[in-house]
């Protein structure tokens, strides 16, 4: 079943059930459908046909909800980007993706304007962008009281239905197509590992440009629940939010978990809350022990995965084992092979021994391949397994932890941040002779951006300036820590050891 499909059955299921709140915007399951029809309607006048793409730099609003949905109706792509990006990023991947039609509001118009230029691509504005009659093609309003479209209902489950960016190698965004058939088992083997309920309620603030909100999304639809969008996150308005709209299910970054514990937890109502977890980065057991007794949750789960291949591992009970991977999902066959960057997928560790998991991509959840990136699949896919990086050792009852990455990528806030990006602007100023960018452990973003640097004459509010000047750097990808060295620690033959800075994390 596709997923224009999957709305439609949920429409004849449970129309009048409430599938999406934003605000003062409330959708039922009808409503929604009905919504993403004449909006597939008019964005095909706009341009975009079966098969094409749509970029979408949003925040979690009831818009960004219905264009996904109007795209799965239409049989095209969404492509949501971090709204967060500079132009330049912002370009690069409008570009890769060959979008036909780039969507903004206010928080991003100035990115996507720069980055279209005077291009034939449309731009679509949401809410209360200012108009610009040379540059923008139209309004979300203006596409929605038009003809509904027919519908792709008899797309193929196997045709891509999204495209998600995450970080590469080199620092270049990498496009992770992903099929009708993945996403609605991504989102079955969320309803079973979160457990789910018939009709309940999501906190919807982890973003859709992320393969957590997406999935998130999507797993309400299949239970006809309701997914409560938040723009933008604020503690105390999610303390508020979960109370007033009874919120069942809350699936978070750590970092947000911290931040509810320094708004006025302890007089929120969280009775509401049954199924609480988190994915991105570890958690740490004092946060764990509080989240526990803050909401005494049927569930408390940390769901293991990737952008690649949703589900990897779950663990059901984390008031119990803090921080662990858990088993496979049942979606998932997993191994631990040795740390070599060729290791093939018979070099299995020993027990007891660390080694990199890797995953068999015959999974339903399983991407077939990186958008234009041979290079990537040669490197991260061998003989029908895929390679994510991450280092793991197996424990006694055998279970799986995560314990660090083969390479240097940095997960600060649930955001991938990869150092030679960092390192590439820092290196551009004057004063720096020499550069590194490490991730340190941090209580609420997981990991920090730090950077160590050579330079006599540098200074540190002069490069935080540089960075936040910099178009080529999206501004949370900055250094929140600067240490000045006098050199870098380096091997025999001059590679940076980055391990020897990491060893510094505790000044």
């Amino acid at each position: 079943m596709n997923l224009a499909l999957t709305l439609l059955a949920a429409a004849e299921r449970h129309g009048e059930g409430e599938a999406l709140v934003d605000g003062d915007t409330r959708l039922d399951y009808g409503g929604l459908h009905e919504r993403a029809a004449r909006l597939a309607g008019g964005l095909a006048e706009l341009g975009l046909e079966r098969g094409g793409r749509l970029c979408a730099l949003l925040t979690n609003r009831h818009e960004t909800v219905e264009l996904y949905w109007a795209t799965q109706w239409l049989g095209a792509w969404f492509v949501p980007l971090n709204f967060r990006l500079s132009s330049e990023e912002v370009g690069y991947c409008v570009e890769d993706a060959d979008a036909a039609v780039v969507v903004c509001e206010s928080v991003s118009a100035d990115a996507a304007r720069a980055a279209l230029g005077k291009g034939n691509r449309p731009l679509l504005a949401v809410g209360d962008v200012t108009g610009d009659e040379d540059r923008d093609g139209a309004r979300f309003e203006e596409l929605t009281g038009g003809a509904p479209h027919p519908g792709a209902l008899d797309l193929g489950d196997e045709e891509v239905s999204l495209m998600l960016y995450t970080s590469g190698t080199t620092g270049k965004p990498k496009g992770v197509p992903r099929s009708h058939r993945a996403d609605r088992a991504g989102a079955l083997s969320e309803v079973i590992h979160h457990g789910y309920r018939h009709r309940d309620r999501s906190l919807g603030v982890m973003p859709l440009y992320h393969t957590m909100g997406m999935h998130t999304m999507i797993a309400m639809t299949l239970i006809d629940g309701c997914f409560v969008a938040m723009p933008q996150w604020d503690a105390a308005a999610a303390l508020e939010l979960i109370a007033a709209e009874r919120i069942s299910s809350l699936y978070l970054a750590p970092t947000l978990y911290h931040d509810l514990f320094s708004a006025d937890v302890d007089e929120a109502d969280l009775s509401s809350v049954e199924c609480v977890g988190y994915a991105g980065s570890p958690m740490p057991p004092e946060l764990a022990a509080r989240v526990a007794e803050a909401f005494e949750p049927r569930i408390f789960f940390n769901h293991y995965g990737s952008t690649e291949m949703y589900t990897w591992a779950i663990d059901g009970d984390q008031e119990l084992k803090p921080g662990c991977a858990g088993r496979p999902a049942l979606n998932s066959r997993l191994r631990l092979v040795h740390a070599d960057a060729d290791a093939p997928p018979d070099a299995e560790v020993e027990p007891g021994e660390e080694g990199q998991v890797i995953a068999h991509l015959s999974s339903d959840e399983a991407f077939a391949g990186y958008w234009n990136r041979p290079d990537a699949d040669q490197s991260s896919i061998r003989d029908g397994w895929y390679y994510p990086g991450d280092i793991a050792r197996v424990d006694e009852d055998g279970d799986l932890w995560i314990v660090g990455r083969v390479d240097d990528m940095i997960i600060s806030g649930g955001e991938n941040i990869h150092p030679a990006e960092v390192e590439e602007v820092l290196a551009s100023h004057a004063s720096v002779e020499e550069v590194a960018v490490v991730g340190f452990q941090d209580e609420r973003w997981g990991e920090r951006v730090v950077a160590f640097v050579v330079g006599s004459d540098a200074a540190e509010d002069e490069l935080d300036r540089h960075c936040k000047e910099s178009s080529e750097l999206a501004p949370f990808k900055r250094p929140r820590e600067y240490r000045f060295v006098d050199e870098l620690p380096k091997s025999p033959a001059g590679k940076l050891l980055r391990r020897a800075l990491r060893e510094e994390s505790t000044p």
